[in-house]
């Protein structure tokens, strides 16, 4: 509730800017001292820091760090500089010279992870254009946006840049130049700036938007409205030259008024002034009749027209300030009435300035040099109309307050009222707040005027009170600051666009170069109302006071300076302050508290009822602790059996059991010393949540832990509460907190659950608890209370108990109740009452009995490795909003985390539908794990019999791991544990379901990307290109195409079962997708040889779309292609084979293998993709005579139609086995030679024509030739053009195996 100076932001890298700015005059420095040394023989080193103590501390010593950064600018090097900070504090331009610095705003993370602001260099550079100018004043103007979704945050900032030579110059945040105009050939000596202001009063006339721009003689304003527009319009130009590469349109100049300040020895600053209407001001009558007679005199006269003026006042010498008036419209500044008047001052004063047109000569003759110079518009000349003559007082600066009612002005005295050399000032506006005002006060909120004073000298930051008041604030800082008040706030908003802003601006900023902080000044508005007169202000005093005395508590200190206080709202905020004081004993608080309540004429109705329920919680508090602090001997009330509890424990005494060992806290955790069960509750704590009725564990184990473990007395407790006047219901909700929170310590104690029961009983028979008018066939509140806690909680043992005890406790109840209202006619009858409340608990806990052995089952450790993450916790109400399928969802988690099998699964399944279908003569099935006890347990009793589903479970585990598979790529193992999952599903309507989203979610996207990526590469891509386009190895990718095609059978599995009528997707194009996409990443051929354009347009599109069908015309050459790639299968598989056959017998392939298959495939394949499949056969057949596998190829030889060409094809393959037999081999034998000789000429230049080489196989035997040959005789007709040929070749192999 005072002043304070608080830092939020800080600058960075200023090393790196000083450096820069400095860089020429160090390169000076550097080369004179240089100089020296060649010049001199005596060490003068150290005589420079006389003038530069800031070059020591440059080049000193190895530093890092803040220190470094500390060392480097802790001169006072920023005097020098031209600094401006935007009013929303994201931008800062430091410019020295020809060159800024840009320091844009950034969000950083320290070492404490808390977030900050910081500015950064964004740009740097050199800003002069022409030779000789320099930076002579800067100004940022943040841009308001035109969105509707913005919310106050400036669009961008525009940097405007006034130069020594004239020119105005305006930049982006990036330094780009968007428009350059000279306005005067002098140099620009101070840029201002005045945004518009949200009208405090109704009826007040808007304030105006303007740019004005001082230079020595003359003052040049800029309409904002026209500005805002043309920069907006600058900045889009510039960015569609730049996105188009073009060059940039040079912008159309400024519309602007230039006024001529005469009768001034010398002006340096400046300041645009109106009165309460904004810039342009309308006078009363009173007031023009007073210029009109103190400019005119006796006899001025006045006009009934009031003229519409804008007033500016400078400060300089000559006088020491002015004021200046100037008629809008109009292009003389002279007003009608007092023309005479000033027209004989403006007289004297041309006459009196001969240096003037000496001047005009010089211009003339520079007239030539100044052609290439933009046109200057000439200055409309302007007097000035009132002045404070000072001869001896020099002004240097003035300030302008928020209300344009007060300006603060500096001088060259050195002084602003207290002798403050060199002071820099600043001011800040406060609004009252909502709650400061007193109810009977009128709207709108008052505003308060304070004025931040800097002494650089005294190193002082100094408030004050306007206009007379007291300093309400000091703070010591550094000598070397700088004061940056910028008076204004986003251009380009008005009435219609601040609807519902928030303006996020800094009034006054310090900037400290020593350590770069940004720190802003916070004043309350009570500080304006601070006079002897006021006890508010007084009130906040000893408030503060308070504070301050409640660090070290003085208890009779802290009490007298409370009664001091008269405000009832400070006094009430005083106590509440004293009650959170955690230093403050419960003895002081309660003695406070009724010394408030023994003069109840100090304070009001508000405070006396805060007093009063204060005093019971203390009273309560102090009760409580003596209670537990007391240790009683346990009745044998308390050692009674519960009839009815033991029984429910004694069935649920296994799982309470297993669920007890796997959450006793074997797995190392992380706790705060804070957040113990056994820490203390402080007072203060308790009072926090007991005075809103905040339900929390800490306040319930306060109160009840030690009557829960026998500690305390139960029914002195009891009483205690009773007495306080809390409502039976949130004593209930508090109980039932800190059992259900403590579970782990209420499974190790059993005997809590009795007194658990005693509490209730106790809770239940307060007044206001169960209603004796309550109807047993209805509801009851009270223990539908005790329901809801139960159903919502996660502590699924505490809340079966707790359900257990307040069944029975219900029940008691309920049968006091009735046998109360029913009249006794069978006294030695047992009744016992039946309700709908009683049918109400028999249904809870049979559900939290289900819940417990369902999160007993999750509570299983995971193995180690599995990244299923943490443990899920389950509740009644969780799982009944969870649907049908939240129960399956959660065990195929944990299947997911026990990575259980699949057919492990399904045995699990199979045990459990057998215990719970077989008869007593049947033997039974025993469990074979921990594992399937506990899944037994959960789901084998039929507890869950439609959520726990085969089907559905197996189909929500197949989700699961295709939801972790696609967390993990690399893992191959989980999609295929989930296409496992899916065969087991039973239901074909579920697998496509459940197949069409897999593929629709997880697939489609990584299986298309595989598939365009192999077309790209014409072969199996490498594992980089695998990972690039796929997201997975090429290991991982070979996995995950096998899964694909697990998938796409069980998709088209349905198509075989005749009650199955669901669409799937295009045959033509579904088959070569299946198969070709199965085996690619193997053969390493082109996908393009396999699939049609109508392929490739549905190849990953929706599987249940309906796509178009490929016409039965197709193109040969796509034909062609497809079966060449066939052709290459089979002959690869061929080659396989044989390799495969020389290897030796043990190893080698029967025809049941699995490479068995691919024959077949081909075919298929063929059939499919209009590929001629006899030409595959007898392709084959070739292939494998050409590998010597003649038995396999007279198998596939009688399936072959085309006998004619088969048998040219062997007639070839035959010539080519007799001519490396006769002619090739390293050892002719003259046998051979001789037949060769006996050989018919056409035989034996058609045998010599053969090449031998293309045989796969060469050493074949001679009988197996002689059986080809005899074959070929059979399938070739006699009037065959080579049946003669066949023939001869029959009679030559024939006497080479006799010869053999």
């Amino acid at each position: 509730m005072s002043c304070c100076l608080f830092e939020y932001c800080r600058v960075q890298e200023l090393k790196a800017v000083r450096e820069f700015l400095f860089q020429s005059q160090q390169n000076n420095n550097s080369s004179a001292d240089k100089k020296g040394e060649n010049e001199l023989a005596w060490d003068d080193s150290n005589w420079g820091s006389w003038d530069k103590p800031e070059a020591k501390e440059v080049g000193s010593g190895e530093t890092t760090g803040v220190e470094e950064d500390t060392a480097a600018v802790s001169a006072p090097w920023l005097q020098d500089c031209v600094v401006s900070l935007s009013p929303c504090s994201d931008l800062m331009v430091v410019a020295k010279g020809s060159k800024a610095v840009f320091l844009s705003a950034r969000w950083q993370t320290d070492d404490g992870g808390r977030e900050g602001m910081t500015l950064a260099v964004s740009w740097s550079g050199t800003l002069s254009t022409n030779e000789g100018e320099s930076v002579s004043n800067v100004i940022c103007i943040p841009l308001a946006s035109q969105k509707r979704s913005s919310t106050g945050r400036p669009d961008w900032t525009c940097i405007v840049v006034g130069f020594s030579s004239g020119y105005v110059r305006f930049y982006t945040e990036s330094g780009v130049l968007l428009l350059a105009q000279l306005l005067n050939e002098d140099p620009v000596l101070r840029l201002k700036c005045r945004t518009y202001e949200i009208p405090r009063h109704p009826g007040v006339t808007e304030q105006h938007e303007e740019l004005s721009i001082l230079y020595p003689a003359a003052l040049v304003t800029i309409d904002g409205f026209s500005l805002f527009q043309s920069l907006r319009a600058c900045r889009n130009q510039v960015a569609r030259a730049a996105a188009a590469g073009s060059e940039v349109v040079q912008p159309p100049p400024l519309a602007y008024k230039k006024w001529g300040l005469q009768d001034m020895d010398a002006i340096v600053d400046h300041s645009s002034v109106g009165g309460w209407t904004g810039s342009i001001m309308t006078l009363c009558v009173f007031d023009q009749m007073r210029n009109a007679s103190i400019l005119g005199g006796f006899h001025a006269s006045v006009k009934g027209s009031l003229p519409a003026m804008s007033q500016y006042i400078t400060v300089g010498g000559g006088p020491y300030t002015g004021f200046y008036y100037a008629i809008e419209g109009s292009s003389q500044p002279l007003l009608s009435h007092v023309a005479l008047a000033v027209a004989s001052k403006l007289t004297s004063a041309l006459f009196t300035a001969a240096s003037g047109w000496l001047g005009w000569k010089k211009q003339n003759e520079e007239e030539p040099i100044q052609k290439q110079k933009p046109k200057v518009e000439p200055a409309t000349p302007l007097a000035v109309r009132f002045g404070l003559p000072d001869s001896r007082r020099h002004g240097e600066s003035i300030c302008l307050s928020p209300c344009n009612t007060l300006a603060g002005v500096t001088d060259d005295f050195g002084r602003f009222l207290l002798n403050w050399i060199k002071a820099l000032l600043g001011w800040v506006q406060v609004s009252e707040g909502r709650g400061e005002s007193s109810p009977s006060a009128p709207l709108p909120r008052r505003h308060a005027q304070f004025l931040v004073i800097y002494a650089p000298r005294r190193g002082i930051l100094e408030v004050w009170g306007t206009q007379q008041g007291p300093r309400v604030g000091a703070f010591t800082v550094g000598k070397h600051c700088r004061l940056l008040y910028a008076g204004y706030r986003l251009m380009g908003v008005n009435s219609v666009t601040s609807q519902g802003w928030q303006l996020h601006t800094q009034q006054v900023c310090l900037f400290d170069p020593a350590t770069g902080a940004l720190r802003t000044v916070t004043v309350p508005f009570h500080l304006a109302l601070s006079d002897k007169k006021s006890e508010r202000a007084k009130d906040l005093h000893l408030l503060k006071r308070l504070t301050t005395l409640l660090k070290n508590y003085l208890e009779s200190e802290a009490q007298r300076v409370l009664l001091d206080i008269k405000h009832p709202a400070i006094k009430k905020q005083a106590l509440e302050c004293l009650l959170a004081n955690k230093n403050a004993p419960v003895s002081c608080l309660t003695n406070i508290t009724r010394l408030l309540l023994a003069n109840p004429e100090a304070v009001d109705e508000a405070l006396l009822q805060l007093c009063s329920s204060q005093l019971k919680l203390l009273q309560l508090y102090t009760d409580i602790q003596q209670l537990h602090s007391t240790v009683e001997a346990s009745t044998d009330a308390h050692t009674k059996p519960l009839a009815g509890v033991e029984e429910e424990l004694a069935r649920v005494s296994l799982i309470l059991q297993r669920y007890t060992e796997l959450t006793s806290g074997s797995r190392p955790s992380v706790s705060f010393a804070q957040d113990s069960p056994d820490a203390s509750l402080p007072v203060r704590g308790f009072l926090s949540q007991m005075e809103y009725c905040v339900v929390v564990y800490p306040v319930g184990s306060f109160l009840f832990w030690g009557c829960l473990i026998g500690e305390s007395p139960l029914q002195k407790v009891c009483d205690t509460l009773q007495e306080t006047g809390i409502s039976p219901q949130h004593l209930l909700s508090l109980l039932l907190s800190v059992w259900l929170h403590r579970e782990k310590e209420v499974l190790k104690k059993p005997k809590a659950v009795r007194h658990l029961h005693t509490l209730l009983t106790a809770l239940s028979s307060m007044k206001g608890a169960v209603e004796s008018s309550w109807d047993m066939q209805c509801v009851s509140p009270w223990w539908q209370q005790v329901r809801s806690a139960c159903v919502q909680s996660h502590s699924a043992a505490a809340a079966l108990l707790a359900a257990i005890v307040a069944h029975r406790a219900a029940k008691d109840n309920i049968t006091s109740l009735a046998e109360t209202k029913v009249t006794h006619t069978h006294t030695d009858s047992e009744w016992e009452a039946v309700s709908l409340e009683l049918e109400q608990w028999a249904v809870c806990v049979r559900q939290l009995e289900d819940v417990l052995a369902l999160q007993t089952l999750l509570c299983v450790a995971p193995l180690k490795g599995t990244p299923g993450g943490a443990t899920p916790h389950c509740s009644v109400k969780a799982l009944l909003e969870g649907g049908r399928g939240g129960i399956a969802d959660s065990v195929a988690k944990w299947v997911f985390r026990q990575d259980l099998a699949p057919e492990r699964l399904k045995d699990m399944l199979q045990r459990g539908e057998a215990q719970r279908t077989e008869q007593p003569s049947q033997p039974v099935l025993r469990e074979k794990s921990q594992e399937d006890a506990d899944f037994n347990r959960a789901a084998g009793e039929w507890r869950f019999p439609d959520s726990l589903s085969p089907d559905l479970l197996f189909a929500h585990c197949c989700w699961e791991y295709v939801v972790q598979w696609n967390k993990y790529p690399e893992e191959g193992r989980y999609l295929c544990c989930a296409v496992e999952h899916l065969k087991l599903v039973s239901s074909p309507h579920i697998q496509l379901g459940i197949s069409s989203m897999m593929w629709n979610t997880f697939i489609v996207k990584r299986f298309s990307a595989a598939a365009f990526l192999m077309e790209k590469v014409g072969k199996a891509p490498k594992d980089r290109l695998c990972r690039r386009d796929v997201g997975m190895g090429d290991g991982a990718t070979t996995s995950f195409l096998g899964s694909c095609v697990a998938l796409l059978q069980i998709l088209m599995e349905p198509w075989s079962r005749e009650e199955s009528t669901t669409p799937l997707y295009n045959t033509t194009v579904s088959w070569p997708l299946y198969y070709t996409l199965t085996h690619m990443h193997n053969t390493y051929s082109i996908l393009t040889a396999s699939l049609s354009f109508q392929g490739k347009s549905a190849f990953f599109r929706e599987l249940v779309s309906i796509q178009l069908m490929p016409s039965g015309d197709m193109d040969p050459g796509l034909v062609s292609l497809r079966q060449e790639f066939l052709l290459r299968v089979l002959t690869g598989w061929v080659k396989t084979q044989s390799e495969a056959g020389m290897a030796p017998a043990s190893t080698r392939l029967d025809l049941d293998s699995g490479d068995e298959t691919w024959p077949s495939l081909c075919l298929d394949l063929g059939t499919l993709l209009q590929v001629n499949p006899d030409v595959l056969r007898r392709h084959l057949v070739c292939e494998l005579y050409n590998h010597g596998l003649d038995p396999r190829a007279e198998q596939v030889m009688l399936e072959v139609e085309d006998k004619d060409v088969l048998g040219s094809q062997l007639l070839v393959l035959t010539g080519q086995r007799l001519s490396y037999s006769l002619l090739h081999t390293q050892t002719q034998t003259k046998p051979a030679m001789e037949l060769l000789a006996r050989l018919p000429p056409t035989l034996c230049t058609w045998l010599k024509a053969m090449d031998p080489s293309e045989l796969g196989c060469l050493s074949v035997p001679l009988s197996q030739t002689s059986r080809l040959v005899s074959r070929l005789i059979e399938i070739l007709p006699e009037n065959h053009g080579q049946y003669s040929l066949a023939l001869h070749l029959l009679e030559a192999v024939e006497v080479l195996q006799g010869e053999d």
